[in-house]
């Protein structure tokens, strides 16, 4: 797993199947993001059969081959939609091209799994929602801070035991390493990526909504800055927003492309959760100058403090849930009303961002 390049990052699991080989069979179609590879190694673990990759770059089609030697290469996108076999389509595709794509998918009868951001603008989102509700079709996305993290995925599972009481604030931190000569074009083009607070912003918020059980939010604030690349003038390298949910649970958040070289991985990112019984802090992939390895939990109650080492040792339910969710028509992985609201406050929180000279 590639830990110094966050674009590139693909954890691998242990294998949990909740369905039998051929039973879910899924397709990888647009690679332009290395998230692709997490998402496919999920849903195998899950159970789940890749039969097909297409992308229209040869060479993205040759590497993910390399990595996946079971799946055909297909010549066209419409020869993976046409099989009647394909339940689910997985994409990393340019941000600005998701949501269209996603509608197309599930024109076509598939459920769909997209990369986050799953939209650059309001105008992508509503017009997945009304085709969600046209089609019964599932558009899912990919929040691996959360549900690629298993110090994440634990975190969830002690605020719903009730180890901190009730959640009344959640802090996010996600710094990433810049990596700019490794960057395609699109990545420096705003209206493709969206904005910090649109693209790695939509983990934060994703993440706020699921720990401190918010149905809805307001963005109270937020602000974006190019402080350090100013040789890419589109680019926004840092981002923060507060937002205050329905339940009165408050968030603030940080993010950037700021992560220094001496750093061992792509970005320290951290989230801290206090409840009125407790707090827990994550450190999701290094306890710095301790150790290099992820998913540390800091926990303090009543009970005491207690320091956890979760790598390797929870597992990611999320994709043998989407997976059973897709076959059973249910919504235990992660709800539609959920996944789109996490979409519209990145995206109002993008749109309405000071800019910070």
């Amino acid at each position: 797993m590639q830990k110094s390049d966050g674009m590139n990052y693909a954890p691998k699991g242990k294998p949990q199947p909740v369905c039998k080989p051929g039973e879910f069979v899924f397709a990888a179609v647009a690679l332009d993001h290395g998230h692709i590879y997490g998402m496919c190694n999920g849903l195998i673990e899950a159970g789940a059969t890749l039969k097909w990759v297409y992308d229209p770059d040869p060479a993205k089609v040759a590497a993910f081959v390399q990595s996946y030697p079971q799946v055909q290469v297909a010549t066209s996108r419409d020869e993976v939609f046409q099989d009647a076999e394909v339940k689910l389509i997985a994409s990393a595709a340019v941000p600005s091209e998701r949501g269209a794509l996603g509608v197309a998918v599930m024109e076509s009868g598939k459920d769909y799994f997209t990369d986050k951001t799953p939209f650059t603008s309001l105008a992508q989102l509503e017009l997945a929602r009304m085709k969600v509700a046209e089609t019964g079709r599932k558009y899912a996305v990919y929040f691996s801070e959360r549900l690629h993290v298993e110090s994440a995925v634990f975190a969830g599972q002690l605020v719903k035991e009730g180890a901190i009481g009730r959640v009344v604030q959640v802090i996010g931190f996600g710094p990433h390493r810049l990596n700019a000569p490794s960057r395609p074009d699109w990545f420096f083009q705003h209206d493709k990526y969206g904005g910090i607070l649109c693209d790695i912003g939509s983990h934060q918020i994703e993440q706020f909504l699921y720990y401190a059980d918010c149905k809805d939010a307001r963005v109270v604030h937020s602000k974006v800055a190019n402080y350090h690349n100013k040789t890419y003038p589109e680019l926004e390298d840092f981002g923060d927003a507060t937002l205050v949910g329905d339940n009165g649970a408050t968030q603030y958040f940080r993010v950037d492309w700021l992560t220094p070289d001496g750093l061992s991985t792509w970005g320290d990112g951290r989230t801290v959760i206090l409840g009125t019984e407790g707090y827990i802090e994550l450190r999701k992939y290094v306890d710095i100058a301790r150790s290099t390895t992820g998913d540390h939990l800091y926990l303090v109650n009543g009970q005491g403090e207690q320091h956890m080492e979760l790598s390797g040792k929870v597992g990611f339910p999320f994709f043998g849930e989407l997976v059973l969710d897709c076959l059973n028509r249910t919504e235990i992985a992660m709800t539609q009303e959920h996944t789109f609201k996490a979409a519209e406050l990145c995206l109002i929180a993008q749109r309405d961002a000071i800019n910070v000279e």
